[in-house]
């Protein structure tokens, strides 16, 4: 039985989840928290579903067996699709909470606007987001935009710079002057929005799900009797087992809590 001291696990294919435990920190302070990305294996975008899925399984077993888990939050794109149904089948006494692309936060801004999701290749080519672009493609015009290579510069510690410059004209070039908003699909990507502004124009509006998700954490944790007002703890833990990792985390966590 979970109790309201355990921990909220979030799991990232590396340092991505980052952009989502900020708006977890931001919403509920007392928590404590447990964040494991998965660099060591990163980026999950270009590899097999299958291969996502038995990444995704083997690190909730590890975080199950490393702290009393009460919710594990999958603050990676790439990780839900694949993942979010078989690991709700296997954990159900545990809250898991996955995340989705912003498309129905940018249909309702922008009804008949021009929307483009960037996404890694597996988000992109699953049934879970065509379900979803199902939902609101009659609502608005949408563009789906693959990013190779963006996550492994973000992981790099490379958000600004001239690589991140010059991959970002490449690949966002078609789509320049013809967005009204841009659904950030995975959670590497917010980490690099002054970037990504710099390219498409401030006038583009970046939306991501992490605050949604956060939301959503927070009700089920309600809903449940467990939502915890301590006095808030944070773990990092990385599979590169490299302190330049943690280190690189937790400056990115306070430049954007800041």
């Amino acid at each position: 039985m979970a109790a309201r001291e355990d921990y909220i696990a979030v799991f990232d294919s590396g340092l991505g989840g980052i952009s989502v435990l900020r708006h977890l920190r931001r919403l509920m302070p007392g928590e404590r928290y447990l964040y494991f990305g998965d660099s060591a294996n990163a980026p999950y975008g270009s590899r097999s579903t299958a291969e996502v899925r038995a990444l995704t399984l083997a690190a909730a077993e590890k975080l199950m067996a490393r702290k009393p888990l009460k919710a594990l939050v999958l603050a990676c794109n790439t990780a839900t699709a694949a993942a979010v149904k078989d690991l709700r089948s296997r954990y159900p006494e545990l809250i898991v909470i996955g995340i989705e692309p912003a498309l129905k936060v940018a249909a309702d801004h922008y009804p008949g606007g021009r929307i483009g999701v960037m996404a890694t290749e597996v988000t992109l080519r699953e049934e879970k987001f065509d379900t979803l672009l199902l939902r609101f493609h009659e609502n608005c015009s949408v563009a789906k935009i693959p990013m190779p290579g963006l996550v492994q510069l973000v992981e790099a510690g490379k958000t600004e710079s001239q690589e991140m410059d010059a991959l970002l004209r490449s690949l966002l070039a078609p789509h320049v002057g013809k967005l009204d908003a841009v659904v950030l699909g995975c959670t590497h990507y917010p980490l690099a929005a002054k970037a990504i502004s710099r390219v498409l124009g401030e006038n583009v509006v970046l939306l991501d799900g992490g605050e949604g998700t956060a939301r959503e954490t927070r009700r089920r944790l309600l809903g449940a009797g467990l939502l915890e007002e301590g006095q808030g703890e944070l773990v990092l833990e990385n599979s590169k087992n490299d302190p330049e990792m943690i280190r690189r985390a937790y400056e990115l966590l306070t430049e954007r809590e800041g």
